[in-house]
Formats: structure tokens, C-alpha cells, sequence
């Protein structure tokens, strides 16, 4: 009787248990059910297109057109005449048969790429012969198209999900494209679209047979959405123009939105180079570790230089800020600053007033190493705590972007450094004091910045005091975007007041001073010239090359419609290259076109290269053949 009672019991916990679990699966479940993980189930899929990428003012910088692979089923290959369709593919047999024992491996049942990417014409032609062949087929593709040649280094590319990616993302399979830089990659989730899925239910020799469930499964495949960038095409296209034979960054900003209206690495490439069956060979030249040009490297935001001598308005408003200086304060210049008791203690200065008293306004205009060695020493010394003094020095710079990543939408960056008191503590076991570290006073010793850092800290000043984090994205699919990070005020640490001096000097330097060969008549340009010295070991040897050229600008003085910043590397003084390349790109935004009194200005910067400073770099051949011997 016991034995009977057990008997029926779990008979009973059984059929409860799959009743509960039909219950799940046809009631609760039933309505999220996916069938792609029943193996008696074949799932297609329908590829979306991607989103379509415009610049600010409707211009289209990416589009699509229609690919074709060779799929492989390898389970349902039968015999063939592989020297035919080799032959058909353009491969050989070795490569034929590589290609699927690779697939085969990979999965017998399932259908993986055999050959990528066909030209129109191979694959008008083989569409009428692939029925011969069971087990291939062919499957249509999105991949992009680039009308303009330029921003690649922005728009980024699109490349294949690799396995461990489709493992650890359920939506990916691999084989399929994912954007890998840039806008593609940054805002793959607009832009990628939702894939469609059709179900057919297949037999026990994996041969479909039918709909699953009359196609209720089925889902439509859901375009990607379109973006506008902030991106001026044709602001970013004269930049790029004008950097060619040279190496460097430009970034230019709307001060009013933080919107980034150029971004430009120099050298760069063609975005198409990246597209179809010619990307994997040239990936391999362009993304080259020995390739010194490093063309996918992006300058603008990677590349952290010393900011030189624009740095000099960052100490200015600090000295304001804390107090250490005002507008009057005077210093003397004697052909530099000495700041200790030896000859090699000496900064040279070449601001052209000697023995006289500089105040902050000649001193910006004329860039007077002295005045900003004084203004240093006495931020960094003040209450005489050199480490104190140097970490609010530092929390001052940092207020306006510097030495972080700013938070703008892209992939690449660099944090750059500004260093704090602990910094110098660590490096000189607490005993130092400003005169350790006086080179920061003028933008060099370890302060490191990149072109968008000091593009943001320049409209910080065209905004007397405040920010909007730089961003590339301006709309999805004509709606403005509404990221709070992007339309929120960053305030600086400095008061508003201290920033019409500072303003008004950076006027001086392009009306008297440094960058007075580079006016635009109507234009009132505020900027700072600066140049950052450059060291490089080649052949083993630590040697000075040409210094960087670095600009910074605004424009107009009043109501700045741009903001930039400008690094040619190895390119000299401020004023030689940065200074007339800023002058053209702020005339061609702001009036649309180059003037003809500032056409030969134009020709000499088109017509600059600097490939003789960079083959220096470049080790001699007598030079490796002796390091092998």
C-alpha cells in the first residue's frame, strides 16, 4: 500500500512538473519565444540598412550600397566541378579549399561567408550559375559609401564581428558588421537598425520544409536612423587642404554649443580605402605600426603636445583668480628669467622690451616669459606651500578641460597631464618649489595637452568662463539631440570678470602683436601664437627637431562664432604656419570665401610642406645595417 502511494505520488509531482513547464513555455513565454535556439529551426535573416550620416548642413558624408557574399552550407555541398567555380570566384583551388574546410570547422550545419564582397558584375554573372552548385548561395549585404573624400578619421569605418564579440553580444553573429571607429562606432546603436528574422522548420536531414508557425515569428527588418553631425564638410575639407604635407591637428568649436565644427588629423586617407574587398589590404598598410605617418592616428584627439605659450593665458587668469597679480601688476624682462643661481638657470625671453615694466596685456600680446614666471612663482609659492599652491594651480586648469577626457562623443582620446602637487612630491621627495617646475608657467615641463583640450579652453575664454563639452552629434533622425551631458554650462573656477583683459590682449596679439601678419580685414581674430619644443631620438640619438607651431583663436571678438586650436608639428613659429592656417579657416567660415588680399597667403600655406623635417625621423640605412652587426 506504501509502495503503491509513492507510486502515484511522483507519477502526480511528474506530470505537474511538465504541466507547469508547457505553462512557461506556451503562456508565458510563448509570446517573447525565439525559436532561433531549436535545432529543428532555420533562422534567416533580413540586414537592415544603416543609418545615413550628414553633416550640419544637410551635405551626405556616408551612404550605403549592396554587397554580395558567397554563403556555404557545408553540410549540403555535393559533388562539383570545383576548377569551375573556381574559376567563376576568381579564386584557385588551394584558396577554395581553404575556405571551406574553414567553414566546415567552424559549423557543417550552419551557413558561413565563403567569399566576401563580390563586384556587381561577378555577381550578375554567377547569380545565373549558382544553382549548379548546392550548398552556395548568395547573400545580400549593406556596406557603406563615401561621397566625400574626407573626416575619415570622424566618420570611422565598419569592419566584421569576430567570434568572441558574437559570444558575448547575442545580437551580433559573426561575419556580421559592426561599426569598429568613429561616428560608426560611437553611435553603432542608431545607426545599426534592426535585424528581420524568417523561421523555417526543417527535418531530420536539415533540409527545410516549410514556414515555422506560418510565419508568425517572422519579424521586419527596421532601418538604421540617420544622423547630423555638427561637422561643417566644407570647414572640414580647407582644413584638410591646407595640412596636406604636414603633420598635426586642427579643431575648431562653436563656442555658443560646444558643437565641433572640424576635426582634422594630418595625414589622413580616404574613407573608402576601408570599404569592400580591398579593406583587409589596405588596413594593413594604413594601421602599419611602422608606418611613421600613422595616418589612422587621430592628431586632434590623441596626440598630447605641450600647449606652449597659449598656456600663458591659463596663468594669467589664474594670477587674476587667486589674487597674485591684477591688470597693473608689473614685471621686468631682461632677455629672460632667471630663476636660479646658475648660467643654465636662465629662460630666454625674446618679448623686445628690455628693462622696462611689462604689464598682463603687453605681456599676453608680446608673450613675455618673465611676466609668466613672476605670475607662476607666485601662484605655486603663494602662502609659501609650493604643494598647496600647485594643487589649486591645477584644479584651475582642470576646471577648463584640461587633463581629462572631456566627455565628448568619440572613441579616441587622450587624457593629457597636469600635474599636481603629489606629482612633484613623488618626483622630488617634497623638496621642490616653483622654480623646480617654472617651464609649466610658459606651457612646457610636463604640462601635455591635445588640440581638442585647448580648442575647448579657448572657447571657455570666448565664453568668459564657461564650457559646453565638445560633441560631433547634432541630430538623430531630425531630432536634436537632448544628452544632458551636451547642453549643460560647465563653469571654469575663474570669475567671469577677469576674462575681458585676457580677451582684449589675445585681440593685441593679432592687431600689434605676434599674429599681426595673419589679419583678416573685417574680422576682429583674438588668438595667442605659440611654439612647444620638440625632441626626438632617431638612430639612438636624443636630437632637437623644429619646434611645434600652435595656435589658438577665436572670432569675432564679440559674439565668437569659432573657436580653434592648431598644432603643426615641427612646422616653428606660432606665426610662420599656424597662425596664417587659422586666419584662412576663420575667413572661410565666417564669410564663406577666401578673399583676394588674402589669396597669396592661401597659395604659400598650400604649397608648405614640411616632409624634409619628417624624413629626419626617418632611421639612415647605414645607421640599422650597423646595429645588426
Amino acid at each position: 500500500m506504501q509502495k503503491s502511494f509513492l507510486l502515484y505520488f511522483l507519477i502526480t509531482l511528474v506530470g505537474v512538473v511538465f504541466i507547469g513547464r508547457l505553462f512557461q513555455l506556451q503562456i508565458i513565454r510563448g509570446e517573447s519565444y525565439d525559436p532561433i535556439h531549436n535545432a529543428a529551426v532555420k533562422t534567416e535573416y533580413d540586414y537592415p540598412e544603416r543609418g545615413y550620416i550628414y553633416d550640419r548642413n544637410g551635405v551626405l558624408l556616408v551612404a550605403n550600397q549592396i554587397s554580395y557574399d558567397v554563403m556555404v552550407q557545408p553540410n549540403q555541398v555535393v559533388s562539383l566541378d570545383t576548377l569551375e567555380f573556381c574559376k567563376l570566384l576568381k579564386i584557385n583551388k588551394e584558396d577554395f579549399l581553404r575556405r571551406y574546410y574553414k567553414a566546415d570547422a567552424f559549423a557543417s550545419y550552419k551557413p558561413s561567408v565563403f567569399l566576401k564582397q563580390l563586384a556587381k558584375e561577378d555577381f550578375a554573372f554567377l547569380q545565373e550559375k549558382l544553382h549548379k552548385y548546392h550548398g552556395f548561395f548568395i547573400q545580400k549585404r549593406i556596406i557603406r559609401a563615401y561621397p566625400i573624400n574626407a573626416a575619415a578619421n570622424v566618420l570611422g569605418y565598419i569592419g566584421e564581428v569576430n567570434e568572441e564579440l558574437a559570444k558575448k553580444n547575442s545580437y551580433y553573429q559573426a561575419g556580421e558588421l559592426i561599426g569598429k571607429d568613429g561616428i560608426e562606432k560611437q553611435y553603432e546603436g542608431f545607426l545599426r537598425g534592426r535585424k528581420g528574422k524568417k523561421y523555417f522548420n526543417k527535418n531530420r536531414f536539415n533540409k527545410v520544409t516549410g514556414s515555422f508557425k506560418n510565419g508568425e515569428k517572422d519579424t521586419l527588418a527596421q532601418s538604421g536612423k540617420d544622423l547630423k553631425l555638427t561637422l561643417a564638410i566644407k570647414l572640414q575639407q580647407y582644413a584638410q587642404k591646407l595640412m596636406k604635407g604636414k603633420r598635426g591637428g586642427i579643431v575648431a568649436i562653436e563656442p555658443s554649443s560646444g558643437e565641433i565644427l572640424a576635426l582634422v588629423t594630418a595625414p589622413s586617407y580616404n574613407p573608402n580605402m576601408l570599404v569592400g574587398r580591398k579593406r583587409s589590404r589596405n588596413s594593413v598598410i594604413l594601421m602599419d605600426p611602422e608606418n611613421l605617418e600613422k595616418p589612422t592616428y587621430d592628431r586632434g584627439l590623441k596626440a598630447s603636445y605641450p600647449p606652449g605659450s597659449p598656456f600663458k593665458m591659463m596663468n594669467a587668469l589664474i594670477g587674476l583668480q587667486e589674487g597674485v597679480i591684477t591688470k597693473e601688476t608689473p614685471f621686468y624682462c631682461y632677455n629672460g628669467y632667471r630663476y636660479g643661481g646658475r648660467a643654465s638657470e636662465f629662460m630666454g625671453c625674446h618679448c623686445g622690451i628690455y628693462g622696462k615694466p611689462i604689464q598682463l596685456k603687453t605681456a599676453i600680446a608680446r608673450s613675455c616669459n618673465s611676466y609668466f614666471s613672476n605670475t607662476y612663482k607666485r601662484i605655486i609659492e603663494k602662502n609659501n606651500k609650493p604643494s598647496k599652491g600647485l594643487d589649486a594651480w591645477s584644479a584651475h586648469v582642470k576646471s577648463f578641460g584640461l587633463g581629462n577626457y572631456l566627455g565628448y562623443d568619440l572613441p579616441q582620446g587622450s587624457p593629457g597631464l597636469i600635474p599636481t602637487g603629489k606629482y612633484y612630491d613623488n618626483m622630488y621627495r617634497y623638496s621642490w618649489n616653483a622654480s623646480t617646475n617654472i617651464s609649466n608657467a610658459i606651457g612646457q615641463g610636463e604640462v601635455q595637452t591635445t588640440p581638442i583640450q585647448l580648442a575647448n579652453f579657448t572657447a571657455a575664454i570666448a565664453n568668459k568662463g564657461f564650457f559646453y563639452t565638445p560633441h560631433i552629434l547634432k541630430e538623430v533622425n531630425e531630432n536634436p539631440i537632448e544628452f544632458s551631458d551636451f547642453t549643460k554650462k560647465k563653469q571654469t573656477t575663474i570669475d567671469t570678470a577677469h576674462f575681458p583683459l585676457v580677451i582684449e590682449a589675445m585681440h593685441e596679439v593679432f592687431k600689434t602683436g605676434t599674429g599681426k601678419w595673419s589679419q583678416v580685414k573685417g574680422i576682429e581674430i583674438c588668438g595667442k601664437t605659440g611654439t612647444s619644443e620638440n625632441y626626438a631620438v632617431v638612430n639612438g640619438k636624443r636630437i632637437k627637431l623644429e619646434d611645434h607651431s600652435i595656435l589658438v583663436a577665436f572670432a569675432p571678438k564679440d559674439n565668437p562664432k569659432i573657436a580653434l586650436a592648431i598644432f603643426v608639428e615641427n612646422g616653428g613659429y606660432g606665426s610662420t604656419i599656424a597662425a596664417p592656417i587659422a586666419s584662412l579657416l576663420i575667413e572661410k567660415y565666417l564669410n564663406g570665401e577666401i578673399s583676394k588680399a588674402t589669396q597669396y597667403r592661401e597659395k604659400n600655406m598650400l604649397n608648405i610642406s614640411l616632409q624634409d623635417e619628417y624624413d629626419k625621423l626617418i632611421p639612415k640605412k647605414e645607421d640599422i645595417e650597423k646595429g645588426t652587426k
